[in-house]
């Protein structure tokens, strides 16, 4: 049986998913350095609730502290 070709869906742009898809690639690489306790404490994180991919973890736990001190402290005018 031989399956079906996703189809883009009608209405949407080929040219604008191709541009959304190029702005979520990640150029940007950034290095962190972690003690031994900290390690121990991600591995068994990891471990714990079967954390795959540790860069997901780190990602995550950063945008969602960065993005909730932004909407804390929004910038002010004056």
């Amino acid at each position: 049986m031989a399956r079906k070709k996703k189809s883009m869906p009608s209405g949407i742009d080929p040219e604008y998913l191709k541009k959304q898809k190029a702005s979520l690639v990640r150029r940007h690489r950034q290095v962190i350095y972690l003690n031994d306790s900290e390690m121990a404490a991600i591995d068994r994180y990891c471990e714990k609730f079967r954390v795959g991919t540790k860069a997901v973890l780190y990602r995550e736990a950063v945008m969602e502290k960065v993005l909730s001190q932004l909407d804390d402290n929004p910038p002010t005018l004056f």
